[in-house]
């Protein structure tokens, strides 16, 4: 069976990693982007020279008619998908819950919730054995936020990433006789520009004494993390949530 990945928010950062990490494990990868579709050309062109298959495909993951559109796109020109890495999110400035208006909380649970739901959706309609499906694998992001609670900050980004942990815990348990594994994986402070998207680009080196390893993760250390669930290594792993956070 060829090994087909959807990797979405694929342009950079934890991403763009798992999208090189995946093609040169023998996937051909489409690079989800939302905006930046030259970053994630920059990633599909790496992957093409090293010998591989890659497409970028732009769309919303909050928006259903992207998302469809972005699976039928895989369907018609790489096959049918085996691996699903829900890693699009987002966050917005840092602030306290009593400075955040609706509009704020809806934008972010919009791309980390809704989005995770409606690309497990497509992916579960084609991977179910069910359904005549293969089976197949899916990894969402989480993150350690959703267990620090990121007061002052992001709370509305750790309750995001609360709610996927626990979609993913009952979406692996409706799944697991179909075919279909389901897990997470949980970063903690990792260099990527998130941090400069919430308004404080060297968060990491501010709070790199609170990981007992004394500093920042690096995506590729996370994207191997996600290969090994995609893997065959870990066909006995569902619903599991996988901290790679330093310890923290």
């Amino acid at each position: 069976m060829d090994r087909v990945a959807i990797i979405t928010g694929a342009s950079r950062g934890i991403g763009a990693a798992t999208a090189l990490l995946a093609a040169s494990r023998g996937y051909a990868v489409c690079v989800n982007f939302q905006k930046n579709e030259a970053a994630a050309r920059e990633v599909v062109d790496t992957i093409v020279r090293g010998g591989g298959r890659a497409i970028a495909v732009g769309a919303d993951v909050s928006r259903e008619g992207d998302v469809v559109r972005l699976f039928e796109t895989v369907d018609w020109e790489l096959g049918t998908v085996t691996a699903l890495v829900n890693n699009a999110g987002i966050l917005e400035k840092q602030m306290r819950v009593d400075e955040m208006d609706a509009e704020r909380i809806r934008r972010v649970f919009d791309t980390n919730v809704v989005g995770t739901f409606l690309c497990a959706r497509e992916a579960v309609r084609r991977m179910s054995t069910n359904r005549g499906g293969k089976g197949g694998a899916i990894v969402n992001l989480s993150s350690g936020a959703a267990r620090w609670g990121s007061p002052d900050e992001y709370v509305d980004y750790a309750a995001s990433k609360g709610a996927v942990d626990t979609m993913t815990i009952g979406l692996a348990k409706e799944v697991a006789g179909e075919g279909i594994r389901v897990n997470a994986v949980r970063p903690g402070l990792v260099i990527t520009d998130i941090h400069a998207a919430g308004g404080e680009p060297g968060r990491v080196e501010r709070l790199k004494s609170s990981v007992p390893l004394g500093r920042g993760g690096q995506p590729d250390e996370v994207a191997t993390a996600i290969l090994w669930l995609l893997s065959d290594e870990a066909s006995f792993t569902t619903g599991a949530i996988l901290d790679v956070a330093g310890g923290r």
